[in-house]
C-alpha cells in the first residue's frame, strides 16, 4: 500500500476511534440522513455504511472522512491531535510549499494496480450495481459522485487536472453525467477538446483516498496537476495506471473508476441536487453525460461519498479550514500588512461569509482588505460578504463578529458593494438561464481609523483578571 490506498487511511481512522461502522441502511436516503445526523453531532466521525439493503455485504460507501479535526489533520499527514485554529496556523505556507514541490512528486505511471482487479466492458456497465445514494428526499435521482474526483487533461499541455463535480446516475446505471461548473479548470479541458477533437476524454474516480476530496475542491492554479499537489502533500508520488481507451491516468489504488468520452451534444436531464448552499440547485437542465468505455473497480469496493446540504455537511469543515489558511497566505503574501487573522465560515459552506481581522495601521486599511479578499482568485467564487475587524475581534467567532458589526458599522459609510462578481449555477438567488454573477457586500466593521484613540473601551474584564479568577475557580471554564 502506498500513502494512497483508502484502506490504510480507514485502519488509521479506526485505530484513531473516528470511525464508526453502520449496518443495514437503505441507499435510499438513509444513507445520507444518517450522514446528515452525523455532521450534527459535536464532534462528528467517519461512518462506513456496510450490509447496505440489496447489496453484497463489502459494497460501501463513507462518508465523514474530512468531517473533524483529526480527520483533517490525519488525511493532510499533519497529525491528528490539532485543533481548528492549530490546523490553520499548521496550513500556514503549506499551499505554497506544496505548489513548489509539486513537480517533485510528480505521478509515476504503474503497469497494474488494485483497481484492475475487476474490469467490466462498457456494454456491461451498471453503475447502479453500486450503493448510488439517494442523498436527499428531492434529489431528482441517485448521485454516485459526490466525493468523486473528475479526471481532464489540458489538449495544449497535457497537464492533468482532478475536479470535484456531481454525478448523477444515467440511462438506467448504464452511464452518469458530470456537471462540471464554468470557469473551473475542469470545464475549460472539455471545452478545449470540443473545439479541436469533437469530443473530450474523461475519467474519474469514485473511490479513493480523502485528500483527493480535497484537493479536487480546492482552487490549485492551472498547470499544477493536482496528483502532483496530492503528492507533494504526502511526500510520496502517486501511483497511477493508464486507463485502456482515453490514456488518462488513474490513480491504482482507487476503489472504483470509470473512462469515456464527452460529446457537446450528448446531454441527459440533471438535478435537482441539494448543494452546499444548503439549498437544492436550480430546475432540471440537461448536463453533459459521458459515454462509458469502461468501469474499474476493486473487490468489496468503497464509494466515497461527501453530500453537500445546509451546513454543516461532509465538507463544509474541510473546506473552511483549507481556505482560512489559504486567504491568509493570500493576502499576507500581497503584502497586505496587520492581518492578525481570517476565517472563512462553515455557516457560509466555507466561500460565502469571510471574516478578516486586522490591526489597523492606516486610513483605508479596512477598506483595503475588504476588497482583496472579496476577489482574490482564492475567495471570489461565490463570496457574498467580506467582514473586516479589529484585531481584538476573534474572526472565526461569529457572534464577536457580530456584535463588531452591531457597534462599529455605520451601514451609511462602512457598507459597499461590488457588482457582477463570480457567482455560481448552484447560487439559490440565481435566475436559470442568466450568467452566473453575484454582488457582495464589502463590510467594515472596524472602528473608525480617525477615532481609534478615542472610541469608547471595551466594557469585559481585562486577560490577567480573567486568568487569575480561572486559576482560583477551573471550574469556570469547563
Amino acid at each position: 500500500m502506498s500513502k494512497f490506498d483508502l484502506r490504510k487511511w480507514l485502519d488509521a481512522a479506526k485505530e484513531s476511534g473516528q470511525l464508526e461502522i453502520i449496518n443495514g441502511a437503505d441507499a435510499s436516503l438513509e444513507i445520507g440522513a444518517a450522514s446528515q445526523l452525523n455532521y450534527k453531532r459535536k464532534v462528528p466521525k467517519a461512518l462506513i455504511f456496510d450490509d447496505i439493503m440489496g447489496y453484497q455485504p463489502g459494497n460501501r460507501v463513507l462518508t465523514g472522512s474530512v468531517s473533524n479535526p483529526k480527520l483533517l489533520g490525519m488525511t493532510l499527514d499533519l497529525g491528528p491531535d490539532l485543533s481548528d485554529l492549530e490546523l490553520v496556523e499548521a496550513l500556514r505556507g503549506k499551499p505554497q510549499q506544496w505548489l513548489k514541490d509539486a513537480p517533485d512528486f510528480r505521478a509515476v505511471e504503474v503497469e497494474d494496480g488494485p483497481i484492475f482487479e475487476n474490469v467490466i466492458p462498457k456494454d456491461k456497465v451498471n453503475f447502479l450495481d453500486f450503493p448510488s445514494p439517494l442523498w436527499h428526499e428531492l434529489d431528482g435521482g441517485r448521485y454516485i459522485g459526490t466525493g468523486c474526483a473528475v479526471i481532464t487533461s489540458d489538449p495544449d499541455t497535457g497537464v492533468v487536472n482532478l475536479g470535484a463535480y456531481r454525478m448523477q446516475v444515467q440511462d438506467n446505471g448504464a452511464s452518469v453525467s458530470i456537471n462540471a461548473e464554468s470557469g473551473k479548470h475542469g470545464f475549460q479541458h472539455i471545452s478545449k477538446w470540443f473545439e479541436r477533437e469533437g469530443r473530450a476524454p474523461v475519467a474519474a474516480i469514485l473511490g479513493q483516498h480523502p485528500l483527493f476530496l480535497i484537493v479536487s475542491g480546492t482552487e490549485v492554479p492551472g498547470g499544477v496537476s493536482e496528483m502532483d499537489y496530492a503528492g507533494a502533500i504526502l511526500g510520496e508520488s502517486v501511483p497511477v495506471v493508464r486507463a485502456p481507451e482515453t490514456g488518462l491516468p488513474i490513480p491504482a489504488e482507487s476503489e472504483i473508476a470509470f473512462e469515456g468520452w464527452l460529446y457537446p451534444d450528448r446531454k441527459r436531464p440533471e438535478g435537482p441536487f441539494g448543494e452546499w448552499t444548503g439549498y437544492y440547485s436550480g430546475e432540471v437542465a440537461p448536463v453533459l453525460t459521458v459515454e462509458i468505455a469502461g468501469l474499474f473497480h476493486r473487490n468489496n469496493p468503497i464509494n466515497l461519498g461527501a453530500p453537500p446540504g445546509k451546513p454543516p455537511h461532509d465538507y463544509s469543515y474541510m473546506r473552511s479550514v483549507m481556505k482560512s489558511a489559504m486567504a491568509t497566505d493570500a493576502l499576507t503574501g500581497m503584502g497586505l500588512a496587520g492581518v492578525t487573522g481570517v476565517w472563512c465560515h462553515e455557516v457560509g459552506g466555507g466561500r460565502s461569509i469571510i471574516a478578516v481581522a486586522i490591526e489597523q495601521r492606516y486610513a483605508g486599511h479596512s477598506r483595503q482588505a475588504g476588497y482583496l479578499a472579496a476577489q482574490h482568485p482564492v475567495t471570489a467564487y461565490m463570496n457574498r460578504f467580506v467582514i473586516v475587524v479589529d484585531s481584538d475581534i476573534n474572526p472565526r467567532d461569529l457572534d464577536e463578529v457580530m456584535w463588531a458589526m452591531s457597534t462599529r458599522c455605520d451601514p451609511d459609510r462602512d457598507i459597499e458593494i461590488m457588482r457582477y462578481s463570480w457567482g455560481s449555477r448552484v447560487d439559490p438567488l440565481g435566475v436559470a438561464g442568466q450568467p452566473a454573477y453575484n454582488s457582495r457586500a464589502l463590510i467594515d466593521a472596524c472602528r473608525p481609523f480617525e477615532r481609534l484613540h478615542d472610541f469608547p473601551l471595551v466594557a469585559e474584564a481585562s486577560v490577567g483578571i480573567l486568568s487569575q479568577v480561572a486559576k482560583k475557580w477551573p471550574g469556570l471554564r469547563e
